[in-house]
């Protein structure tokens, strides 16, 4: 890496997106533009002039439509920056007190969310199959079922929250 560009690892919960989103923004006027998603938080910037950018988040881990997906955006008006674990990255430059949504209504949020919780379930049987490992050597069974624990636990969590986010946005 050189001067002009940053390397960043932050990790987000995906029921605070709207935090990481105006994080981006931050840093867009700070001159730092979003270059590269990477696995695990890791964010690419390159630096540049401060501008006002928007930035939106959105979920999809079907693939199936991709083209047509992004086209719909490129049509609005967005740049696709990159993905990162189903998360989709879109930026629009825009004046100061302007920030638009890519969703604009409260139902199609709780899709996003609902297809994060969906992503989760799915996933959800391999994690408990991994914890269940069968393997001959019964200290390295116990030592990746004592490891799965917390990352049992982080999972539990992350479902609550996701749900305490779609009921939040019914409410409104």
């Amino acid at each position: 890496m050189n001067e002009t560009t940053k390397r960043v690892f932050k990790w987000f919960w995906a029921w605070n997106d709207d935090k990481e989103e105006a994080w981006l923004r931050e840093m867009a006027q700070q001159g730092w533009h979003l270059k590269k998603v990477g696995a695990f938080g890791a964010y690419t910037f390159e630096q540049g002039e401060p501008r006002n950018v928007t930035y939106r988040l959105d979920f999809q881990s079907d693939g199936k439509e991709e083209e047509t997906y992004l086209q719909l955006f490129t049509d609005a008006g967005w740049e696709h920056v990159g993905a990162m674990g189903g998360w989709q990255y879109f930026r629009i430059e825009t004046p100061e007190d302007e920030h638009p949504e890519i969703y604009t209504d409260n139902t199609s949020k709780i899709q996003k969310y609902q297809r994060v919780l969906l992503f989760l379930v799915i996933f959800l049987p391999i994690l408990i199959a991994t914890a269940g490992s069968d393997a001959d050597d019964p200290l390295f069974v116990q030592i990746v079922g004592w490891a799965m624990v917390p990352i049992l636990l982080i999972y539990i969590y992350a479902t609550i929250r996701l749900i305490a986010r779609i009921n939040e946005l019914k409410k409104m």
